[in-house]
């Protein structure tokens, strides 16, 4: 049996509040080719469909789509889970439906079979797609308890929820299990939005069943593989970058060749469809590579240092990138530290707005020329007028 072991699409993410919905697009695309290629019998989906509980319309529409030509395309089955940032309740509303289809979603383990069984060349295959579990889901309310009582005792469940699968399994040619939270251990990115990473959400491997033929992890946006069990477990990471930080590192999808001896996991690099490109240096620095590399299509996150706070340097540095064909989506100014005293709240009560305001731009930026500063203060007393206007309207 082959499996595409893939997990944490995030469709609908934005960067920068910049859409990225045609690389989803794009993934989705070459994630079908790849499945018919690699005559995949079954994908799996280790949560983290959406990258919020509410998705725009346009990324339902993107997910739909790719489900009708997984059945209308290609041979293989599917199964998905929630992870933390789906709605549980909107993603498995159509179960029955896409169920017709041989696509399996589990959305919560309250009223589900979280157990799905397949014969697959002759062999029977059954999934413990377990879905993303908050300690509301699986634990009482308990007064007074320490974290780590808390913690503990989600482990616990978690490894009984875990053990009652294995015990509906028993008698199947091959067991994989789903799940879609942080392992000890494992290495987070900057990008995720955990919750007490290391803390109530955190398994450890030992807690997981051993000798499964393969553990099916999602949650973590770097692929990896998790030590400290005799079962394969494995994050495949999330399929896009994320944040330019991620961009630093090649992304990739599983595929899983399982047989009853034997687990084999191949890892496939995931195409880049839009070019994330940091960009750090002092203003001279990042105007020459502006103005000598090729931009086109590429989104850009500059970090530029600078002696003081400088005007329209922003503007300056998007339209350089913008001539090469490049798209910046924020300029960061990294300015020099500063050793001064902070203003005291009894100070503040003596000053007026504008002596507040130059007395912070001094403290956070330094002593700056008598005319950068005029002119900020120009700036400031022009918006108190208007925010003054506003609220006598």
């Amino acid at each position: 049996m082959r499996l595409l072991h893939t997990s944490d699409w995030h469709i609908g993410k934005k960067i920068y509040d910049q859409s990225r919905m045609d690389e989803y697009s794009q993934f989705l695309y070459w994630l079908l080719e790849v499945i018919i290629e690699k005559r995949i019998d079954v994908l799996l989906v280790s949560g983290d469909i959406f990258d919020s509980s509410v998705p725009p319309a346009e990324a339902t529409d993107l997910y739909y789509r790719f489900l009708f030509d997984l059945h209308q395309h290609t041979d293989a089955r599917a199964v998905l889970i929630a992870g933390n940032h789906d709605s549980a309740v909107r993603l498995a509303a159509p179960r029955d439906f896409l169920k017709m289809a041989d696509i399996h979603v589990v959305g919560s383990i309250r009223n589900t079979d979280c157990v799905v069984f397949m014969n697959i060349g002759g062999q029977t295959v059954a999934f413990a797609a377990i879905p993303y579990l908050n300690e509301g889901d699986i634990l009482e309310h308990v007064s007074f308890e320490k974290e780590i009582e808390r913690s503990m005792r989600y482990r616990e469940a978690l490894k009984n929820i875990y053990f009652d699968c294995l015990s509906d399994m028993e008698g199947t040619d091959l067991s994989i299990l789903m799940g879609h939270y942080f392992v000890k251990g494992s290495v987070a990115s900057d990008s995720e939005r955990l919750v007490q990473i290391g803390g109530i959400q955190s398994v450890h491997a030992e807690d997981l069943p051993f000798d499964i033929d393969y553990i099916a992890l999602g949650h973590l946006h770097r692929q990896q593989s998790i030590t400290g069990n005799t079962s394969p477990i494995m994050y495949p990471g999330s399929p896009l970058p994320l944040s330019f930080k991620e961009a630093e590192y090649d992304k990739k999808v599983l595929v899983v060749d399982l047989d009853c001896k034997t687990c084999t996991v191949d890892e496939i690099i995931v195409p880049t469809f839009r070019e994330l490109v940091r960009v750090e240096g002092t203003l001279d620095d990042v105007k020459t590579r502006a103005n000598f590399e090729d931009w086109k299509d590429k989104y850009i996150e500059v970090r530029v240092q600078l002696a003081g706070p400088q005007i329209g340097v922003g503007d300056e540095i998007r339209q350089a990138f913008a001539d090469r064909g490049g798209r910046v989506l924020v300029v960061e100014s990294m300015l020099p530290e500063n050793d001064r005293e902070t203003i005291s709240a009894a100070g503040i009560k003596t000053r007026s707005p504008a002596e507040i305001f130059q007395e912070y731009y001094n403290y956070r930026y330094g002593d700056s020329s008598p005319e950068e500063l005029d002119e900020m203060l120009v700036t400031f007393n022009e918006l108190l007028e208007i925010s003054s206007e506003e609220v006598a309207d």
